[in-house]
């Protein structure tokens, strides 16, 4: 072991050549050399203009120490043919560039960037280990607490719920094709005891996992996916797959051999079922729905056959947090005792499903009842619409929403959130997962980070020290205004 005059240490190698250690890697040119294992290699891409920002890399050295490696994209063709994932190199001459700040995959606060005299090559004869891998994990807390601040990228493990919308009971069946033309897919996971997590898998990372899951003899239960964003959709906690994410099952690296002995030893944390978040659309009578009420949304097709007369058949609401408002000495007041608000108030039939079945806004149909019945005062109530009863006979596939009120109440009605038409093939995604635009490039951050390496002095133009990453987010999830 040798001793620069800056104090950083540099290793010997068998042709006396100087090795120095991740650790000890700073901002600059050095003309000195890098020996360290492959991990991973991606494309980096801008998402919009789908062009090819360079090429880049995870390395780990003799010592554990991880960092990220980036080739600009004229140098890729020099040292792609020789690049293998698993496979021990070394580096003499890169260029020390500053990490990005946003979507980092390693904790060093430099990137090894190739220049134009870098020169790697395979190691054959290996004097000594090299880690196969390392890992980041995050618990749920920690992702919580990390969520829309576009930071480092973590890996998560645990095991999985739900499958596309399938439970692991019988092997779900995975359809390629139509995973590959929709781009993504959803896997609800749970991590040791802690909540259930919406993981979602874009581009390669769906792909990888629907030919992992198919392949396998058994049911994977165990699932391990690195570098993930966190996002939050509808107010629920998500996780999205990058570029840089890769996926592991059961047995295929230390860290999920270690998750599968722990959770065969907490046989009750694997059968756990929190109906709270994990959701799914099933297909149901209405005896069903009210023999098992366990699912927070599900659909059903029934026909209408009568329409309740002498019922309330709308409320009015406040404009501010929808929940029933009441007359008071000079306006309509709030309810809801956080709210308080007064306003002029607006009328809601079943939310939009209202809209959806009868063509017009409870609204509307309250507000034409009284134009033709001007003499009315405010307390009367108003008849049931021509409108409603004449979807008396018609037969919808009605979404509905079962909650606690379900539960502990006596009441044996049920909320309507959404009409699908008869034909529509069944969702199998839960939530607002239904809502993203698979179509969208910028979706969920689907894997292709805006990384640009700013041009610098002399020969190292794609290594300087700054670069940076932005990413559009995806379209906020409509929810109902109100139900009743």
């Amino acid at each position: 072991m040798a001793m620069k005059r800056n104090g950083k240490s540099l290793a010997s190698s068998g042709s006396d050549e100087e090795v120095m250690f991740f650790k000890d890697v700073s901002l600059g040119p050095h003309e000195t050399q890098l020996r360290f294992r492959l991990i991973h290699f991606w494309e980096a891409r801008n998402p919009v203009k789908k062009t090819l920002i360079g090429l880049e890399m995870l390395l780990i050295d003799e010592q554990g120490t991880v960092i990220q490696g980036f080739i600009p994209p004229g140098r890729i063709k020099k040292y792609l043919p020789d690049m293998k994932r698993g496979s021990v190199y070394k580096l003499i001459n890169f260029y020390g560039s500053k990490n990005k700040p946003v979507y980092r995959v390693a904790d060093h606060v430099a990137t090894v960037s190739f220049t134009w005299n870098s020169e790697m090559s395979v190691l054959h004869e290996i004097p000594i280990s090299f880690g196969e891998d390392r890992f980041r994990f995050h618990s749920y807390e920690d992702f919580e607490a990390n969520c829309d601040l576009k930071g480092d990228l973590y890996d998560v493990v645990g095991h999985m719920k739900l499958v596309d919308g399938q439970t692991l009971l019988a092997r779900p069946s995975l359809d390629d094709v139509k995973i590959a033309t929709a781009r993504h897919i959803m896997i609800h996971v749970q991590s040791h005891d802690g909540p259930v997590m919406k993981l979602y898998l874009w581009d390669q990372a769906a792909a990888d996992f629907c030919k992992k899951f198919n392949s396998s003899k058994s049911i994977p239960t165990v699932l391990l996916v690195t570098t993930v964003n966190t996002k939050r959709l509808g107010g629920t906690l998500a996780l999205a797959s990058m570029s840089s994410t890769r996926v592991f099952m059961d047995y295929d690296v230390q860290p999920t051999r270690d998750y599968f002995s722990w959770l065969s030893s907490n046989p009750e944390i694997a059968n756990q079922v929190i109906a709270d978040v994990i959701t799914k659309r099933e297909t149901l009578t209405i005896a069903d729905i009210f023999s098992y009420m366990t699912q927070e949304s599900a659909k059903c097709t029934a026909t209408i056959d009568d329409v309740v007369h002498g019922s309330s058949w709308y409320y009015i609401a406040c404009s501010e947090c929808h929940s029933k408002a009441t007359k008071g000495p000079s306006s309509l007041i709030c309810t809801n005792t956080k709210c308080e608000k007064t306003e002029q108030a607006f009328f809601v039939l079943l939310g939009d499903a209202g809209r959806e079945l009868t063509g017009r806004h409870a609204s509307e149909l309250v507000n034409s009842y009284f134009e033709v019945n001007k003499s009315e005062g405010a307390d009367h109530v108003v008849p049931v619409p021509e409108a409603l009863i004449s979807t008396i006979g018609q037969t919808h596939k009605f979404c509905v929403k079962v909650t606690d009120h379900n539960f502990s109440g006596n009441t044996r009605a049920i909320t309507v959130t959404k009409i699908l038409p008869l034909d529509t093939p069944p969702p199998t995604e839960a939530s607002v997962g239904n809502d993203i635009a698979t179509t969208s490039e910028e979706a969920l951050q689907s894997g292709n980070d805006v990384c640009e390496h700013p041009k610098s002095r002399g020969d190292s133009l794609d290594e300087e020290s700054k670069r940076t990453c932005t990413r559009t987010d995806p379209e906020t999830a409509k929810r109902p205004r109100c139900e009743n």
